[in-house]
């Protein structure tokens, strides 16, 4: 009872597989245009045939958690406090923010090259998107730690898949386009949204319709982390909260801007500060398998690198 007309709507809405339609609701199904319940209710049992039980054992989980690669961050004391080598499923939607000149979009950069490396060099074999929303994205550095890495530059900018959005409305269409385009190339490995508030800062003031497109938005970049097996770097900015100052909390008087929604919606997340000269401190705030950790990189011509 499933049509081409069908299929052809549901991509339209930005779902694409089988498992996008899985985890979507059947509210959200009805507001696509010529969409019925009854038709709801027949892709939804179309799905869960297709997919069959949800439920796995400890030791097939523990089989796929293998099976998840590490994307170093070019760092390789920043990466031991992230797992080292045995980093896993924390990786997959992290949050990093922290004042200016901490170097966040210069891990953007970094990891856009190094997942394009094999495993045995900290990266994922794969393709990058980068969606780009301060017009911060440079070539000329991509090229630099491309070479770094023994990596052509030509080469390195053809992976990555970039996109500048310029409003909030804009930058999830790209969010959605992205989709279309893991659905139709499975070699992406990492999608990085530098940075993640910054268009919703600028086009809204209150906190009503704000805190909604906020969730809508990062639900739908946790479902494309679950669905395509992709990685997630989210930069953000920091603000000012003289509250924090007689509470003991990383940052101390410096908060990420979006509040709670945008910390619940990552996995990991990583507060960056200024050190000593040209040191950087990266602070593991929250972690679902790692402590509470710092450690120290500086920035040079190749990106993120050891001190």
């Amino acid at each position: 009872g499933i049509n081409v007309q069908d299929i052809l709507k549901l991509k339209a809405a930005a779902i694409n597989t089988v498992s996008g339609v899985n985890m979507t609701t059947r509210r959200q199904l009805l507001k696509i245009k010529g969409m019925s319940e009854a038709k709801v209710e027949k892709i939804k049992e179309a799905a869960h045939k297709i997919l069959g039980s949800s439920f796995a054992t400890g030791l097939e989980v523990q089989d796929k958690r293998k099976r998840v690669l590490m994307i170093s961050t070019g760092s390789k004391a920043v990466d031991t406090i992230l797992g080292g080598e045995k980093q896993n499923e924390s990786i997959r939607k992290t949050l990093l923010y922290g004042e200016y000149r901490t170097g966040k979009t210069q891990l953007a950069h970094t990891m856009s090259v190094v997942a394009q490396l094999p495993p045995d060099m900290g990266g994922a074999a794969g393709k990058v998107a980068f969606i780009d929303t301060e017009g911060t994205f440079r070539p000329d550095r991509i090229r630099a730690i491309a070479d770094r890495f023994g990596v052509n530059g030509d080469m390195a900018l053809e992976n990555i898949l970039y996109a500048r959005a310029f409003n909030s409305e804009h930058q999830m269409e790209l969010i959605n386009e992205c989709s279309i385009r893991f659905a139709e190339d499975k070699d992406y490995r990492l999608l990085i949204v530098d940075s993640i508030m910054a268009c919703f800062r600028t086009d809204y003031s209150g906190r009503g319709e704000l805190s909604e497109r906020q969730q809508k938005m990062l639900s739908k970049l946790s479902k494309l982390s679950e669905e395509y097996n992709i990685a997630i770097l989210m930069t953000n900015q920091v603000q000012s909260d003289p509250g924090a100052t007689m509470t003991f909390v990383a940052g101390g008087a410096l908060k990420p801007i979006g509040g709670h929604i945008l910390s619940h919606a990552s996995a990991t997340r990583m507060f960056l500060r200024k050190g000593r000269a040209e040191e950087r401190v990266a602070k593991l705030v929250d972690s679902p398998d790692k402590p509470e950790s710092e450690a120290s990189y500086k920035l040079d011509e190749g990106g993120w690198a050891d001190v």
